[in-house]
């Protein structure tokens, strides 16, 4: 059974940092690819940051690059998201996802392409 644990949400005020962490487990855990997505209130779930262990591709959302920054370990099924000049906008619960294909995925964007899911984890930037 494949298990996400997701750690590192908070509050923290606009201007500031914060690092997510995903952990994934299960005997035959091989996902191509994983990824950040986030949820806030009215609003639909959205990709944040997404990386293809082939080759270390990543993606990010537009409102996100050049402050986010994603990474991992393929071997150790982790990723992290560090978090850097948070805005307001950027409050939303934040959840890490695993590709449902293993070892190679041509699309690694699309959320419809993930079907592991972590709990969540809530991120509140304040003004």
């Amino acid at each position: 059974q494949v298990q996400l644990v997701e750690s590192g949400g908070g509050l923290v005020q606009a201007g500031g940092s914060l690092r997510l962490a995903c952990a994934g487990s299960g005997r035959t855990f091989r996902p191509c690819a994983m990824g950040w997505f986030r949820q806030a209130p009215g609003k639909e779930r959205e990709v944040v940051a997404t990386i293809r262990w082939s080759g270390g591709s990543t993606y990010y959302a537009d409102s996100v690059k050049g402050r986010f920054t994603i990474s991992g370990d393929n071997a150790k099924n982790t990723v992290y998201l560090q978090m850097n000049s948070l805005k307001p906008e950027d409050t939303a619960v934040y959840y890490c996802a695993a590709h449902r294909l293993p070892y190679y995925c041509n699309d690694y964007v699309d959320p419809e392409m993930y079907n592991y899911w972590g709990q969540g984890t809530q991120v509140t930037v304040s003004s």
